[in-house]
């Protein structure tokens, strides 16, 4: 069972671990995932998270090479 707010933490993840506090490098990461079609601002902690969406973060993630 996938709970809320998985996806939102996930994008997280990915920002900080690629950004290392970057203001720029991490506005460049959202950018990239929303050309990805990830909906970056869309999702917070209390968004209902469907699988596929999950899945689609975590393969972006594994193309930053992050393990999330």
């Amino acid at each position: 069972m996938i709970l809320a707010g998985q996806i939102y933490n996930i994008i997280q993840s990915v920002i900080t671990q690629k950004s290392k506090g970057n203001q720029i490098i991490a506005r460049s990461i959202k950018t990239k995932m929303i050309l990805k079609g990830i909906a970056v601002d869309k999702y917070t902690p209390a968004s209902p998270d469907d699988s596929t969406v999950v899945q689609k973060v975590k393969d972006i993630a594994k193309e930053f090479g992050l393990m999330v």
